[in-house]
Order: structure tokens, then C-alpha cells, then sequence
């Protein structure tokens, strides 16, 4: 105990004296509205639950540490040490002794897509398969355990088990000929990789075009497809995939919520969400069934005549309009989601700078990725979704497309002047360093998935050789983007990669794979500090989900969103943030996750 206390002392000690000030935590840099809150008195009545002896980090403006929080009506009505708590327990609180451990304000994931994650839990895992026929096996033997699905559906095949011939329609024959076969890839889902029977089933032949913002790949003798459908071209084979049943909607949602709750995340954005996720998400808000807040991102659709534009734009309003009326505190859908390129693997995202590597068919030399919207398109829909009143999320993966949306943004803002808009660029792969302090000038929301900042196989096979050692070095930059003062958020694109925060915050601090066995980082000067990635995780969501009045820290007059871990995270070796475990999961006061007795 009195070691604890001392600790407790010094990393007060440490946060008064500046090091976790404003001043040099560029990601805690806020608008005025998000002031900070100052540790009071006792207020008089008796709390709803008192926790005490515990390190709690508050994560307001100057990162202060307390040992005890109260909380009343699902808000926190006091945040301070067990002396001045003890006013507040009364003969029916709940108190509670956190024996020393770590509480942290519930995390916030700014980019997910759960309802999908949810769907694809019955699908055919390919996830870590090391070879392409540990892939096949799992195929055959998924297929063969559910022999009444009409379709075989999977994900998570790797592209980098394909470096010396793409995957092709034959391997998927060879174990699956009697139905159609889809499999969605790993590290985006931007291919899909099926089989003759479903070429058959779509009538895609060698004759098909191309559609727009979309690739076939076809046999290079032959002009065949091969079976690999990048872009808007997977939907000319996933338009025929029967459709769902009503029920697995809020089946998947379930799902989605309980590992949300398991992992402390408080709230999320759904960065893509259709109609029937929609009307999922007000039934569990009808219902009370949200055990997390929720933004909705509704999709854009680039692919479609850009003379429909505006007729895209009022069934947005229109949407929106609906789910304003139905919606309640922990549900909104006023955001708008537009892909302004691909991804780097398939040469879809759009560069700058040409691609080091050519793929095997129609790229020339200079070739560097084709954006989905021409620039004076992309600003009268950022100017028109900006006046709406909408926050845009814009997918970017390459650099231009990075470019492109700040300057659709800082079109709009001259067009409709500065408003506290907080639209997001997504992604950020590749950043080009004259834009990093665009973000900030702008108002700019910076969103990464810091998960995925490792030498893994997709980095290492797939990107590093298309954009070269230089570029290499400036992929995922959340430090620079950091120290610019831009405000930086995280998420994790799940089901792409891990839901798990606290192994994104590790990989964020290391920048290697949770188990690496070396010491030595990826891209090293892009690592930051523990504290600068919990903020992202937490202040900084709920900056961007309008809610930090409310969420993100803990702090008098906020919800009580806040997690308990079974080990201090600020004590252990940094490679072992992600062994940490999540023991309660608090929302407004309310439990949505408990992993057993407090004791």
C-alpha cells in the first residue's frame, strides 16, 4: 500500500510538472468546450457506487491520477483520493475496493465494422492459414461441415501466400466444384477470390467489362477471369449471394456488442453502415439492448452517375432524418462514408508518386493508383455534405488521396466558413509530410489503425515493395501526425484486424507484433508514448463522436464510462500491455461486462 501511494504521488508529481502537459501532448490540444474539470470536494449525498484504492487515470487536461471515483445517476459526481471519497458512502452505495488496480476511461473505437464482423464469425475462417493449402483444407472441410449452406463464404485469405501466382478459380475447384465458392481477403477485404461455379452463377465471362473503380483479373493468354475480383468488381459476384434472413442482423450485433464489452470499448463508429445494419442498431436501441454508443457512418456510393450526386445526397438526408427520430443517446447516424481510393496491395489506392512494382497486367510505367472521384466532383460533394450539416468520413489510403481530401475539406470550409465540423480522414497509410500539418489547420480528425503498424507479412510482401524503402519508412504515421497537433483517434477496422485496444496501444508504442521476439521496431521514430495512445483511444474518440462533454475522461459531471484492468499497464514491460485484461466494463454507471467477482 504505501508503495502504491508513492507511486501515485510521483506520477503526480510528474503530471503537474509538464511532462504529460497540453503543451507537449499535441493530442490533447482541444477546443476550448473540452476543458478540464477540477478534482473537488466531496459533494453531500451519498453515491449509487464508490470505488476506492485504485489507480485511477483520469486522462483529463493535465493527465491527473486519483485513487477513488463516485458515481450517481450514471455520472461521475466525484474523482479524488480515499480520504475525500469516504463523505460519499452511504448506507445503500455499492463500495467497492479495486485492491490497486489500473482504471482507465472506457476506450473508444473510431472505426470498426462489428454487424460485418458478426456475420462472418459463421463463415470460413482463413485467418493466420500459413500455406495455400492449410487455406484449401480449411475450405474443404468447412464446406463439407455445412453442406446445407448453398454458398460457401469466407475471409481472411493472406495475398502475400500468393507472391509467385495470384490465387486462381482451379484451386478452389479442386476441393469445391458443386457450389459457389466466395472468399473475401485479408488486410482490407478489397479481392474476393471465388470459383468456376460461381463465375457460372454472376455470368461474369472474358467479355465483361470492367466496371468502374474495379478490377477482373484475367489470364493473360486467354483474357479469362482468373477468379480474383478487386474493387467495385466484387459486387458482380457478391450481388448473387442469396440474402440474409432478418434475424442474423441483431444476431451479429449481439455478438458484436459482448466482445466490444469484453474488451472496454465504450463506443464505436460503424464506418460503413447499410440499411439493414441500420434498422439493427435502432432495434437494440429500441429495446435497451446497446450496451455501447454508436455512430453510424452512411455509405457513399462513388461508382454510381455523378449527375445523381444530389439525388444521393437527399436520401442521406432522408436516412438520417428517419433515424433522428428514432434514435436515442447511444444511437446516431449523421455520418457520411466516401472511399476516395483503394488499398496499396492491389495497386488501387491513390499515390503521388508511381508504384515501385508493376502488377502482371495493365499498369504502365508512372502508373501510380486512380482516385475514385475527380477532384471538382469530390469539392461540390464535400461543400454540399459539409453545408448539410453531415461529418464525413473519408477513406485514404495512398497519399493523393490523403491530399485530395484535405483539400475537399478546406474547400468546403471556405465555402461555408469554419464550424465545428470534426469531419475524419480514415486510414493514412501513406501521408505526405507537406500535408501532416494540414490536419490540424484544418480541424481535421485523424483516424489510424495503429494495429496494423507492424512488419507483418502484408507490410513487408505487399507494400513495402510497391511504394519503395523511402516511402516505406512514412507508412502509418501516428507520431508525426501526433506532434503536429492534430487530433488523432484510433480504431481497428475489425474485422480486418484485432478489436483488441490493448494490443493496438502496444503495437502503437513498440511498433512490433504483440509477441515479437526482438526488441528492434518498425519505422521506430513513429512510435509514441503510453499516454498519447490511450488518449487517442479515449479523449480523442469522443472528441470525434461529438460526446467528450461527456465520455473519453474521467472527470466530475462526465458518464461513468470507465474499465478495470487486472494490471497497471503504466508498471509492466511495454510488450506485455497486451496480456492485460479487462475485468469490468462500465457504461454510465451500468456493468456491461464483468469477467467475475470484484474480489
Amino acid at each position: 500500500m504505501r508503495n502504491r501511494l508513492i507511486l501515485l504521488l510521483l506520477l503526480e508529481l510528474i503530471a503537474l510538472a509538464g511532462t504529460y502537459t497540453e503543451a507537449q501532448d499535441a493530442n490533447t490540444q482541444w477546443p476550448a468546450k473540452t476543458a478540464s474539470v477540477a478534482i473537488p470536494s466531496a459533494p453531500s449525498a451519498p453515491a449509487d457506487l464508490v470505488l476506492k484504492n485504485g489507480t485511477i487515470y483520469t486522462v483529463d487536461a493535465v493527465r491527473r491520477w486519483a485513487q477513488a471515483l463516485a458515481v450517481r445517476d450514471g455520472r461521475l459526481i466525484y474523482v479524488g483520493t480515499d480520504e475525500g471519497v469516504k463523505a460519499l458512502i452511504g448506507p445503500r452505495t455499492r463500495l467497492i475496493d479495486l485492491n490497486g488496480r489500473l482504471v482507465l476511461p472506457g476506450f473508444h473505437d473510431s472505426h470498426a465494422h462489428p454487424i460485418a464482423a458478426g456475420l462472418q464469425r459463421a463463415q470460413c475462417d482463413l485467418t493466420n492459414a500459413q500455406s495455400i493449402d492449410e487455406a484449401l483444407a480449411r475450405v474443404k472441410t468447412y464446406a463439407e461441415a455445412n453442406l446445407q449452406k448453398s454458398w460457401i463464404l469466407g475471409f481472411g485469405w493472406n495475398p502475400s501466400l500468393f507472391l509467385e501466382g495470384g490465387p486462381h478459380k482451379r484451386l478452389l475447384d479442386s476441393v469445391v466444384s458443386n457450389r459457389p465458392v466466395l472468399l473475401t481477403s485479408a488486410g482490407g477485404g478489397q479481392s474476393v477470390w471465388v470459383n468456376s461455379r460461381a463465375l457460372a452463377i454472376s455470368g461474369v465471362t472474358g467479355a465483361t467489362p470492367e466496371p468502374k473503380n474495379g478490377q477482373i483479373e484475367r489470364d493473360q493468354a486467354t483474357g479469362e477471369p482468373t477468379g480474383v475480383f478487386r474493387g467495385a468488381a466484387r459486387r458482380l459476384i457478391s450481388s448473387h449471394i442469396p440474402a440474409l434472413t432478418t434475424h442474423e442482423y441483431p444476431e451479429a450485433l449481439r455478438y458484436a456488442l459482448k466482445e466490444f464489452a469484453r474488451l472496454g470499448v465504450v463506443s464505436f463508429e460503424d464506418a460503413y453502415a447499410t440499411p439493414a445494419f441500420l434498422d439493427a442498431y435502432t432495434a437494440a436501441q429500441r429495446e435497451g439492448t446497446l450496451t455501447a454508443r454508436v455512430r453510424a457512418a452512411l455509405p457513399f456510393q462513388a461508382e454510381l452517375d455523378p449527375g445523381k450526386d444530389g439525388e444521393q445526397v437527399r436520401r442521406l438526408l432522408e436516412t438520417r432524418r428517419i433515424h433522428q427520430n428514432r434514435q436515442g443517446r447511444r444511437f446516431r447516424a449523421d455520418v457520411v462514408k466516401l472511399h476516395l481510393d483503394g488499398m496499396i496491395d492491389i495497386r488501387t489506392a491513390a499515390l503521388l508518386d508511381p508504384y515501385q512494382a508493376l502488377g502482371k497486367q495493365r499498369e504502365e510505367p508512372g502508373f501510380a493508383g486512380l482516385p475514385r472521384y475527380d477532384a471538382d466532383r469530390l469539392h461540390q460533394l464535400a461543400m454540399r455534405l459539409d453545408r448539410e450539416g453531415f461529418q464525413m468520413h473519408l477513406h485514404t489510403v495512398g497519399d493523393r488521396a490523403v491530399r485530395m481530401a484535405l483539400d475537399a475539406l478546406a474547400q468546403a470550409r471556405q465555402a461555408n466558413g469554419i464550424k465545428d465540423s470534426r469531419h475524419i480522414i480514415t486510414h493514412l497509410h501513406l501521408v505526405h509530410p507537406q500535408d501532416v500539418r494540414r490536419f490540424q489547420e484544418l480541424g481535421v480528425v485523424a483516424n489510424l489503425q495503429p494495429v496494423m503498424a507492424f512488419a507483418n507479412d502484408y507490410n513487408s510482401k505487399l507494400v513495402e515493395p510497391l511504394v519503395g524503402p523511402q516511402r516505406s519508412q512514412r507508412l502509418y504515421p501516428v507520431r508525426s501526425l501526433m506532434d503536429s497537433g492534430a487530433i488523432v483517434t484510433a480504431g481497428s477496422d475489425w474485422p480486418d484486424s484485432s478489436l483488441n485496444p490493448l494490443e493496438a496501444i502496444q503495437i502503437a508504442v513498440t511498433r512490433q507484433a504483440v509477441e515479437a521476439a526482438s526488441h528492434s521496431a518498425w519505422i521506430p521514430d513513429q512510435r509514441v508514448d503510453l499516454t498519447r495512445i490511450i488518449a487517442a483511444y479515449t479523449i480523442a474518440g469522443a472528441y470525434q463522436s461529438f460526446t467528450d462533454r461527456d465520455s473519453g475522461s474521467l472527470e466530475v459531471g462526465k458518464w461513468a464510462d470507465f474499465i478495470v484492468l487486472d494490471r497497471n499497464i503504466f508498471a509492466i514491460p511495454v510488450q506485455e500491455i497486451h496480456k492485460a485484461k479487462v475485468l469490468r466494463t462500465v457504461l454510465e454507471g451500468q456493468e456491461v461486462f464483468s469477467a467475475g467477482d470484484w474480489k
